[in-house]
């Protein structure tokens, strides 16, 4: 055979591999800067109201995004859940495990909702800002917490269709819903003078109307194969269960943001608003990349399930190129804008002058991020979450040091406000990535975590 013909074939499985990858990543892209966007939209709106509201946004922006967050599991534990039983041939099983998720974010929703708007007060003056800043977060977190059985919801939701190796529908309601998020906030917040309330209630509204959308597409699937549309009790407590260790490894990771969110607070209020700006362009840019992740999740629980052990080692090779050259670009686009992005988001001379080196550094920490978050993704698709459970401390005591230590150097050496921040932008987007990056190699190079077969 001729040598060209050779490599034609030896070729085709990473094509193959390839086309599913971005099947499912390129919808998966945009649904998940859509999150984001939500939150971009928020701070550029907010950002131009004064210092004072942004600041106030970044501290109730921490707190929902760490209830938010601890309940990821929503959808990371219904996305390999769904995908084996679709792998093992078991259709209708896949999607009524989907369906006992959403059970489970609506009970979990309603109660933290509850508790959070009764908690307000105490979650934003544990920061300790002042008390302009504290009584603009209180407001916007206070609204906030109406829309949290909804933001649980679409987790679930996305986490079922995702398992379905559908990301598509997910890409159209995220597009919808950060439209009329955008509409809601200009009326709400110019329109009616609301301020920040306006943005609360306008993001609330856009984020109910995305969970309709949805519980008529998983309606539709339920019908489709026969599964009902109710709860099974064995099946709920089996997704708690399951999501369990993700949930103390999703701890640890909000943890080290609450902690950084911490740090900035205490480098003064120009510093914490400048933060706030830095840290949306890192979530932006860590969803992007997470693309990756959600394909691999996808397609590692699928492959799994089908007992295709050669499938999976393909998919992880080729999703780890994948966001190495991904986070590259993205960082490389970060920094030749580092001196432009500022004036999107704030009004404030002050608080736009301490951007610049922070957007250099999240720029240079994205081809790690890129490695990080596939492996993340990885091994969330293969139910190794007891491993990330455990790395995640191990991971977290690395980063207590550095932030600590920022806020001493800072204020021991008398270092510029620029310098104190772009330093602990560093502790965050490259000390504690490289921890994970450490932790989540070794894991993925053996062997142990490729269980086959549908879960139990």
């Amino acid at each position: 055979m001729p040598r060209g013909d050779v490599r034609v074939e030896e070729d085709a499985p990473r094509r193959a591999v390839d086309r599913d990858i971005l099947r499912l990543a390129v919808p998966a892209l945009g649904a998940l800067v859509a999150e984001p966007l939500f939150l971009l939209a928020d701070t550029a709106m907010v950002g131009h109201l004064g210092a004072i509201p942004l600041a106030g946004l970044g501290i109730a922006s921490a707190v929902l995004q760490t209830i938010i967050g601890l309940m990821v599991f929503l959808a990371y534990a219904t996305t390999p859940s769904v995908a084996r039983r679709l792998g093992a041939g078991d259709e209708r099983a896949a999607v009524a495990s989907g369906v006992d998720g959403l059970w489970l974010a609506l009970g979990l929703g309603f109660v933290l909702a509850v508790a959070g708007w009764w908690a307000t007060p105490w979650l934003v003056g544990v920061f300790g800002a002042s008390a302009a800043v504290t009584a603009e977060a209180s407001v916007y977190l206070s609204i906030s917490m109406a829309g949290l059985p909804a933001m649980l919801l679409v987790f679930a939701a996305t986490g079922l269709l995702r398992g379905l190796q559908d990301t598509r529908t997910p890409l159209w309601v995220a597009g919808i819903g950060f439209t009329a998020n955008i509409a809601l906030n200009a009326l709400f917040i110019y329109g009616l003078g609301w301020g920040i309330a306006g943005s609360a209630v306008g993001t609330v509204i856009a984020q109910w109307g995305m969970v309709v959308v949805y519980l008529i597409v998983v309606a539709g699937h339920a019908r489709r194969v026969g599964a009902s549309p109710w709860p099974h009790h064995a099946g709920v407590l089996r997704g708690a269960v399951s999501g369990g260790w993700l949930f103390l490894r999703t701890v640890s990771l909000r943890a080290a943001l609450l902690l950084a969110t911490w740090a900035a607070t205490a480098l003064g209020s120009d510093e914490l608003a400048a933060y706030q700006v830095a840290i949306t362009i890192y979530f932006t840019l860590g969803f992007a990349l997470d693309a990756l992740a959600i394909a691999a999740q996808a397609l590692i629980g699928k492959g799994l399930g089908a007992g295709d052990v050669a499938q999976v080692r393909a998919v992880l090779r080729r999703c780890l190129q994948w966001g190495a050259g991904s986070g590259g670009v993205l960082g490389a686009l970060v920094i030749a804008t580092a001196w432009v992005l500022p004036a999107l988001f704030t009004s404030s001379a002050e608080v736009a002058a301490l951007l610049p080196p922070s957007l250099v550094v999240l720029g240079l920490s994205a081809p790690l991020g890129g490695v990080v978050f596939v492996l993340d993704g990885v091994l969330i698709g293969a139910g190794d979450a007891r491993y990330l459970a455990w790395t995640g401390l191990a991971n977290l005591a690395v980063f207590v040091p550095l932030a600590l230590g920022t806020v001493w150097w800072a204020d021991a050496a008398g270092l510029p406000s620029a310098a104190s921040l772009a330093w602990l932008t560093a502790s965050f987007a490259l000390g504690y990535l490289a921890a994970r990056a450490v932790t989540l190699s070794l894991r993925a190079r053996g062997s142990a975590w490729m269980v086959t077969g549908a879960p139990a």
